[in-house]
């Protein structure tokens, strides 16, 4: 299974922002500059995000986007549910119903514990969590830096 451009973009972009919390709103173009997205598609991903409650947006001189909770109150897994949806690996997971085997399929069985692993994985970590492993990576490469 794979994320989507929708998933890796939108983490990109909460992260981006959880980077700048608490220094204003960030304009799209900003994000965008920054995280090597194009605007266009950023715009979608920051519109489902509003949606799900994650982001603020607002109009005029002092506009932009901003988390609408402190990173540590936003998981990875609402980021990935907001622009993806369900990560569920097969529709009948989420809804049993379209399922006439449900009772005597082992497989479906499977789907479900895959899919409750990676929401636990995806749940355990916050963008605050996210914020402290950027920092740390980057401090890490910047030490690795030969200056002549």
């Amino acid at each position: 299974m794979k994320l989507s451009t929708k998933g890796r973009y939108g983490t990109r972009a909460m992260l981006e922002l959880a980077l700048s919390y608490k220094k204003g709103p960030m304009l799209l173009r900003e994000i965008a500059q920054r995280q090597e997205i194009s605007e266009r598609y950023l715009e979608r991903m920051m519109t489902a995000l509003v949606s799900a409650g994650l982001v603020l947006s607002s109009r005029g001189k002092n506009g932009g986007f901003a988390l609408a909770k402190p990173p540590g109150e936003i998981r990875l897994g609402q980021i990935i549910q907001a622009v993806e949806g369900s990560i569920a690996p097969v529709s009948c997971v989420d809804d049993p119903k379209l399922c006439d085997r449900v009772d005597i399929c082992i497989t479906r069985d499977i789907w479900k514990k895959l899919k409750k692993s990676m929401s636990e994985t995806l749940d355990s970590v916050t963008l605050e969590n996210m914020v402290d492993m950027q920092k740390k990576k980057l401090a890490k490469s910047e030490a690795c830096m030969y200056y002549i």
